[in-house]
């Protein structure tokens, strides 16, 4: 069946030995995979955690911590919600989750209030907006931060686990030793502040490893949490390989379902797309022109990289994609598989 995304263990396998290698050994942290990129894949579950690097196994959506969340605590790692908890989701949360990141202090009175009857202690991460806009509470604002937490240590069913940060996803900001350094600033003013001991300072996703090379991550930073490096290798502050990793360890397969010579531009005038975008045609005259059976419902087409180099991604609709066949060496067919290597939307 097509289409159809390969995923090879082994290499996966290397890509979690090298960035453990990273986060643990060279930097110090604890080690939190993220399970969203393969929407908590069955093999992939077993391998990471099988993993003994591995300290936590983290996704954006609870049904998909649902899936693993036994075979996680079998085998002594903690499940993480990374998205904040939707009011509406609650009993899942408190169910399947160990400790979930958080902002609104009115979802953490609900965690407190279902944790209590499910007789469970939940753990809350309270997150930092250190300038990416994207969710936390905002840096500045001290005075809500500390009222925050001070609610939550009152709290009998809520354990105050520690604080995080996420850089890079929204606004793209770069994380750095001097805007982590705040982070680390504040963990220490919240734990002399309350004479109490933060178990986790969360540095941010797989932008933040290649600080871990350069010598830079802040002291008091003791977790990375890792997606797209885990995956695909990837920095992805600078879209560096990551020693000791591959990019290939996802393969996606579409077949070829049409493969005609015809103008690379459209005749007649133009308006806009099925998603209401007016496109851009580049005129190359007439050309070999395959469509393959993916489209932008399944993928993100911008992401693709075809491994034959002489392809080019044209374009595509929901259910089709439009290649460039014309300077490649192959001589496709109907039917012939095309194979591309995948980018991450990690955040």
């Amino acid at each position: 069946m097509y289409p159809k995304l390969v995923i090879d263990l082994e290499k996966l396998k290397s890509n979690l030995d090298a960035v453990a290698d990273i986060t643990k050994k060279q930097g110090g942290c604890s080690l939190m995979i993220v399970t969203k990129g393969l929407c908590a894949n069955p093999e992939m579950v077993k391998l990471v955690s099988a993993h003994e690097a591995v300290d936590f196994m983290a996704d954006s959506r609870v049904k998909n911590i649902a899936t693993y969340a036994d075979i996680a605590r079998e085998n002594g790692k903690k499940t993480v919600l990374l998205r904040l908890p939707m009011h509406s989701e609650i009993e899942e949360v408190v169910k399947y989750v160990d400790l979930s990141f958080n902002s609104e202090i009115s979802t953490i009175r609900m965690l407190n209030k279902e944790a209590a009857k499910q007789k469970k202690l939940h753990k809350v991460l309270l997150m930092i907006d250190l300038g990416d806009l994207r969710e936390g509470i905002f840096y500045k604002n001290e005075a809500l931060i500390f009222s925050t937490i001070e609610e939550i240590l009152k709290m009998s069913n809520v354990e105050f686990y520690g604080i995080g940060v996420n850089l890079t996803c929204y606004g793209a900001i770069i994380p750095k030793n001097d805007n982590l350094s705040i982070l680390t600033e504040l963990a220490e003013k919240i734990e002399t502040t309350y004479s109490t001991h933060l178990n986790m300072v969360s540095g941010g996703n797989s932008s933040s490893i290649y600080l871990v090379g350069k010598g830079e991550l802040p002291k008091g930073i003791n977790n990375l949490r890792l997606g797209e490096s885990f995956l695909l290798g990837n920095d992805t502050a600078y879209g560096t390989r990551l020693p000791g990793t591959t990019g290939d360890a996802l393969i996606l397969e579409a077949e070829i379902i049409e493969l005609q010579s015809k103008p690379s531009l459209p005749i007649g005038e133009v308006g806009v797309d099925a998603f209401g975008q007016k496109p851009y045609y580049e005129d190359r005259g007439i050309i070999k022109r395959a469509i393959i059976s993916i489209g932008k419902q399944d993928t993100e087409l911008d992401s693709m990289t075809p491994l034959d180099e002489n392809i080019d991604i044209l374009g595509g609709s929901s259910d089709h994609t439009i290649l460039d066949v014309t300077k490649s060496e192959a001589d496709y067919k109907v039917g012939d598989i095309i194979r591309f290597e995948l980018g991450y939307g990690e955040c």
